[in-house]
Formats: C-alpha cells, sequence, structure tokens
C-alpha cells in the first residue's frame, strides 16, 4: 500500500499508525492466519489494523464476506483505501454482530490491547455473539515469561529509511507490568525534518494461559489448539515467546441469554 503524508504535519500516535505496515511486513504469522482465513466462508478481523491478513485474502481469490474492525481511526483509514472487506471503526467490545461469522481472528498482538478484566470479558463476549456455534477464534498474545518488554529499551534502537526515502531512527521504552500485567511503551521517531522526536504511547497487556482460558470459558469458548511458535510448534509455558491460541464457540444450550451487551 503507498504511503503519502506529510512528516511535518502528522504527530506521533499518527505516525505510528501510517508507518505500520512498512515496520511490519508480510511475515509467518501472517500466513498463520491467511490459512485460516482462506479455510473460512465469513470472516471477522478483531483489530484488523490496516486491513493486510483480509487484503491478502481478497487479493487471493476469497469469495466470502471479510468484515474488518479496529478502534484506531488513523489504521482503519489505510484499510479503506481498499474495497477488499467491510470495515467498522469501533472497539472489540463494540461489535454489533449475531452468528453471522465462522471464523474471527485477532493478529498481531491485538489481544494485548485489551488492558483489563472487564474489557477482556466484554471483548470475548461480542466476539462470541458474533460467530456461529461452532465457530473458530484464533489469536495470538505474549507469553509473560518470555517479558519481551525487557527488549523494548532505548539503548537498543533501529534505522530505517521511511516510506519517503528518509532515514529515521526509533527508539522504544517499556516500564515493568502492573499488578494486572500491564506494560506502558514509548516509542520515539527521530527524522531530520522533526526539531525534535515525535512520541507515541501505548499499554499492552500480558496475561498467562491460565488466565486466558478462565476468560475464554466464561465467554462460551473451548480451546482447541495451542502453539508456541508461528512453526506450530506445541505450547510450552516456561519457553514459548507467544501464546497462539484456536478456540471453537461453544454451542449455546437452550433458552442461554448473554449478560453483556445482549
Amino acid at each position: 500500500m503507498a504511503l503519502a503524508y506529510d512528516p511535518r504535519s502528522v504527530d506521533g500516535e499518527t505516525l505510528d499508525a501510517l508507518l505500520y505496515d512498512h515496520l511490519n511486513t508480510w511475515g509467518a504469522s501472517e500466513a498463520f492466519y491467511l490459512d485460516f482465513v482462506m479455510g473460512a466462508a465469513n470472516v471477522l478481523d478483531v483489530g484488523c489494523g490496516t486491513g493486510t491478513i483480509l487484503r491478502r485474502a481478497r487479493a487471493e481469490g476469497h469469495t466470502g464476506r471479510l468484515c474488518g474492525l479496529d478502534p484506531d481511526p488513523a489504521m482503519l483509514d489505510q484499510a479503506r483505501e481498499s474495497d477488499a472487506a467491510e470495515w467498522r471503526l469501533a472497539p472489540a467490545a463494540e461489535a454489533p454482530w449475531k452468528g453471522e461469522f465462522d471464523l474471527a481472528i485477532m493478529s498481531g498482538n491485538a489481544f494485548q490491547c485489551l488492558l483489563d478484566d472487564e474489557t477482556t470479558r466484554a471483548s470475548l463476549a461480542a466476539i462470541r455473539r458474533a460467530l456461529v456455534d461452532d465457530g473458530r477464534f484464533v489469536f495470538d498474545t505474549r507469553n509473560p515469561v518470555a517479558e519481551a518488554w525487557r527488549t523494548w529499551n532505548p539503548e537498543l534502537p533501529f534505522a530505517i529509511v521511511d516510506p519517503l526515502g528518509e532515514p529515521m531512527r526509533i527508539y522504544q521504552e517499556a516500564g515493568e507490568p502492573d499488578e494486572h500485567g500491564v506494560v506502558a511503551l514509548k516509542a520515539m521517531f527521530e527524522a531530520a525534518y522533526w526539531e525534535q522526536p515525535l512520541v507515541a504511547s501505548c499499554s499492552l497487556r500480558f496475561i498467562g494461559p491460565e488466565a486466558l482460558d478462565r476468560h475464554l470459558a466464561a465467554a462460551g469458548f473451548t480451546v482447541e489448539q495451542r502453539f508456541g511458535t508461528w512453526n506450530e510448534d506445541p505450547f510450552d509455558p516456561e519457553t514459548a515467546p507467544s501464546i497462539i491460541t484456536t478456540a471453537r464457540a461453544v454451542k449455546r444450550a437452550a433458552g442461554h441469554r448473554a449478560t453483556a451487551r445482549s
């Protein structure tokens, strides 16, 4: 996707979104999700970002329904440059669909943007409602034991050539997890066309497999498979860098009524 912007007129948060595809090229994780998407007729991409996976699926011949959901306007503006899918601006907890999708995915560690139990419960409940019975939910999150936040420090900057052909340096700085597993992260972008670096900030939550399983079960999911790498190595809770989960939507009992946003 082409990127056209005036670097003098954006803030750090917008720049972070504009550079997302430039910094995160297609790789093993995207290919992992694409296999699931191509095998499902109706697909919801929760936290779709710039729509990379759905755009690729359509380009490779997917003929069914594709829908992307994301709360970030700058990300979704880029997705909307393509008509490969339906695009909706909203957080996961506000997904409005009921029984319309065979598959929901949440890629790119987007699950870590659910920063507390209440948001996690509401988001999973909305995803479950959007799926048909026995529909599949596939997502990933970083394994807390790998302590990925320790690699996000300003002593390890990386240099890139931005989409305009200009050199740029990016510094990251992260704190330690709080009592809820939430890590505050800051990214600083340094280039010659700014007098001072632009700054983007966010928070990410790290939770382990036991907590994930509790949330999934409460929302009406059962874990089908779990991997620790994109090569589909079995998940080892002590060593795996990622918690990659495929879950099935359990059939609702007759007369069941959802308690959140029904």
